[in-house]
């Protein structure tokens, strides 16, 4: 499995005032979309969300995003080594992702950038 790269995610109360923050840092404008009633915000190399609790709740869980060149690889990869996958891969709105359990206790989500089959 190829890794690219990682996303820090970050659960903010105040979209706007943490959006204007990671841009002035960055100097990168935000990429947003809505995602099951969570609005996020891509600024470099971190994920902003803001959503209702139960949805954040879920969301903090997971320790960060890692970037894949291929989510089908990723899954046989993780799954050789005793991860567990415990969702997807599913389509997103820039490719597609799954959620997976570490044998540590950890979760990351691994997306990569091919549209879905």
């Amino acid at each position: 499995m190829e890794i690219l790269g990682t996303t820090l995610r970050i659960c903010v109360d105040d979209l706007e005032a943490a959006v204007a923050f990671y841009e002035g840092l960055t100097g990168t404008p935000a990429l947003r979309f809505e995602r099951g009633g969570v609005s996020v915000a891509a600024i470099g190399c971190f994920l902003l969300m803001s959503g209702p609790a139960a949805e954040i709740d879920v969301l903090r869980k997971v320790s960060a995003t890692i970037a894949v060149k291929d989510v089908d690889e990723a899954h046989a990869a993780l799954t050789r080594v005793g991860a567990k996958v415990i969702a997807g891969p599913v389509p997103t709105p820039a490719g597609r992702n799954l959620i997976a359990l570490h044998p540590d206790g950890s979760v990351f989500e691994y997306v990569d950038r091919n549209a879905p089959a």
